[in-house]
Parts: structure tokens; C-alpha cells; sequence
């Protein structure tokens, strides 16, 4: 219980550890990396003394020790160039295809200077010599050390950010899945009360005529009873004709609408089997045709087209209403989002839902101008 009540707490507490001990691991490698820069610095210095001693006598053969012949042959590693009084230079641990190349060496020479210090050889206060040297392999392959551990920074960053949002989004389904269900029973208790009392009303001998418009909003609460059911749980899909579905929808809103508005539908001839739940599927419908409706303000053209290209069907409903801008494309589909002054945001954000998640298909904004009207599209597979 404790654990539950304070688990985000935890779970930040345990974020923020973690970015510390990499950042001290960033520090302790940073510091390192300057550690091995001035061993390497002190080894070149040695190297410079060595060579030096050599100057003194000008010949190999003069007995000046063995201990600055071994430190000179020492370096195995660390690429240098000698630039000496006269304008010649040797070099060291620098490839030898290149090393004649003058052009090549004065680059290396200024590149050597902005990774280290210049070292000069001094005898007798006159410089004999100046030595250019760069970072050692190694300490190139540490100084990117830090870099990768940046990069696993961002990488831990993100998989926290996508863990904790996923974990929100499976959050926020489980409620909206369990306000679904809870919506659906709750419709259920007063809705078999109603079909009750359709039942002792036709015994009535009541009008007729009531009794069918009472029992067409029977059917149509049952019809809103099943969607949430279904939408609450993992629906079930059956193969079924998209074209028949569709009008069925469209027609139960045309009748039901202004007639200010021109509805038309188009589709191509024969069947098109695609695996739907047809209570949802026709909820996708209806909210995209209000919602035409709606910005149209009751007055315009309507127009549903259904159309075939190999395995894909695409349900494409245009509506010659206000428009929405482009920036607005992909928000429209966010739950909560609205232009309405009583909206709710929920309409295009629950038909996305059933599209994208219990259909495998996608729904977008295909075009719209404001002023002028919009396009959204569906695109479902076709069942084989």
C-alpha cells in the first residue's frame, strides 16, 4: 500500500539517481581523459630531453648513454614531428606514404598544435628544434568515451519517457475502457425497463404510430448500449459487406437531417467484404457525418464515397464546411480537442480509436480550405 501511494515518487527519485551516476561517470571519464593527456605530455617532455642530450654530441657513435637512445625508441604510439632549425623535419608514427608529403605535414603540424602544446629543444638557448605532436590512439578513442555515454544518456532518457508514457496511456484506456462498460450497464437497467413498458403499452391498445417511434429509440439506445459495451472490451470482427454497412449509416442520419443539406453517396458496384464490427464500424460513420454536418452548420453538400484500389478500401466522407487549418491535421484526432463552444472532443479521437486499434486501418485528414471544406478518409483492408 505504501509502495502503490508513493511509486511515483520512487520512480522519479530512481530517474534522477540514475542521470547522477552517469553524470559522475561523465566527470570521473573526463577527468581521466586530462589524467592521460599530461602523462603522455610528461612522456614527450622526456622525449625532448632525450633528443637533446642527443644534440649535444651530433653522433650516434659518441657515448652519451643508453638511456636517451631507449627513451627516443620508446615512442611507439604517439604521432609527432620534428620541425628542426634549418627547415627539415622528422616524423614519427605517422604513415609512411604520407610523410614526405610537405603539404600534408604542415597540416598535421597546425593540427598537432590545437590538440597539444608545441615542446621546443633548447641548447645553449638557441632553439635546435620544435616538436609537433598529437593524441595517441588511445586517448582519441577516450576522448569519444564521453560522447558515448552521452548518447546512452538520450537512449535512457527516452526509454524512460516512452515507458512512462505508454504506462499513462494504458492508464488512461483502462479508464476509458472502464467508463465504457460502466456507461453501457448503467443504459442497460432503464433501457429493459422502457422495452417493458413498450410491451404493456402495445396491450394498451395505444396508437400504433407511438409505439413504432418508441420502439425505433429503443433500438437506437440498444444500438448506443452495444458500442460501449464493445468499445470497453476487445470487439469481435466478422466479414461484412462495407458498402451495405456504410449506407445503412449514412441513410439513418440523412433522414434525421436538415434538408438544406444535399447528401450524395458513391460507390462502386457489387460487394466488398472487409472484417468490421458493424456497431462500431457505423459509429465511425455517424461521427464523421455529424460532424460534417456540424461544419456545415446545417447547410451545404455531404458527400460519402467509397472506393477500391487492390487490397485497400478507402471511405473518403467531404463536406463543403468551414475547413481546418493544416496545423490542425493530427490534433483533431486528440482526445479532448474541440472547435465547438459545448463539444466534448471525444467524437474523432473514439473514431480513431476504433479505426486504428480494432480495425488495423487509418483515418486522416485528406484535404481541407478554409472556407471551403473537408476530406477525411478511412482506409480499411480488404477481407481475402
Amino acid at each position: 500500500m505504501i509502495f502503490t501511494e508513493y511509486r511515483n515518487t520512487f520512480r522519479w527519485v530512481m530517474i534522477v539517481a540514475s542521470f547522477i551516476m552517469v553524470s559522475l561517470i561523465l566527470w570521473k571519464t573526463y577527468e581521466f581523459f586530462q589524467h592521460f593527456k599530461e602523462e603522455e605530455r610528461v612522456k614527450m617532455e622526456n622525449w625532448s630531453f632525450a633528443q637533446k642530450e642527443l644534440s649535444k654530441t651530433g653522433d650516434l657513435d659518441v657515448n652519451i648513454g643508453e638511456l636517451p637512445i631507449e627513451i627516443l625508441q620508446s615512442n611507439k604510439t604517439t604521432p609527432m614531428i620534428k620541425v628542426n632549425q634549418d627547415g627539415s623535419f622528422d616524423s614519427n608514427n605517422i604513415d609512411e606514404k604520407k610523410a614526405n608529403d610537405s603539404l600534408y605535414i604542415q597540416k598535421l603540424i597546425a593540427k598537432f598544435r590545437n590538440e597539444n602544446a608545441p615542446i621546443e629543444i633548447r641548447y645553449q638557448n638557441e632553439v635546435l628544434s620544435t616538436i609537433y605532436y598529437g593524441n595517441s590512439p588511445l586517448l582519441n578513442r577516450l576522448k569519444y568515451y564521453p560522447l558515448a555515454l552521452i548518447l546512452i544518456i538520450i537512449l535512457f532518457g527516452a526509454v524512460v519517457f516512452f515507458f512512462y508514457r505508454s504506462n499513462k496511456n494504458a492508464t488512461q484506456n483502462k479508464l476509458w475502457s472502464g467508463m465504457a462498460k460502466e456507461t453501457a450497464h448503467q443504459i442497460g437497467t432503464p433501457l429493459s425497463s422502457l422495452i417493458g413498458w413498450t410491451e404493456i403499452l402495445k396491450s394498451e391498445k395505444v396508437n400504433p404510430d407511438y409505439i413504432i417511434e418508441i420502439e425505433k429509440d429503443v433500438d437506437r439506445l440498444q444500438t448506443i448500449t452495444e458500442r460501449f459495451s464493445k468499445i470497453g472490451s476487445i470487439p469481435v470482427l466478422e466479414v461484412s459487406n462495407i458498402i451495405e454497412e456504410t449506407i445503412d449509416a449514412y441513410d439513418y442520419l440523412k433522414s434525421r437531417s436538415s434538408k438544406l443539406i444535399d447528401f450524395e453517396i458513391i460507390t462502386p458496384g457489387g460487394e466488398i467484404p472487409v472484417k468490421l464490427n458493424k456497431q462500431l464500424y457505423s459509429w465511425v460513420i455517424e461521427n464523421l457525418v455529424k460532424n460534417a454536418i456540424d461544419a456545415m452548420k446545417g447547410r451545404g453538400k455531404l458527400t460519402v464515397e467509397i472506393s477500391q484500389l487492390e487490397n485497400n478500401v478507402k471511405v473518403s466522407v467531404s463536406d463543403t464546411g468551414k475547413g481546418i487549418p493544416k496545423s490542425q491535421f493530427k490534433k483533431i484526432f486528440e482526445p479532448g480537442f474541440t472547435t465547438k463552444k459545448r463539444g466534448w472532443g471525444l467524437g474523432l479521437s473514439l473514431t480513431k480509436r476504433i479505426i486504428e486499434d480494432f480495425h488495423n486501418g487509418k483515418i486522416k485528414v485528406l484535404q481541407s480550405e478554409i472556407n471551403k471544406g473537408t476530406t477525411i478518409q478511412i482506409a480499411l483492408t480488404r477481407a481475402v
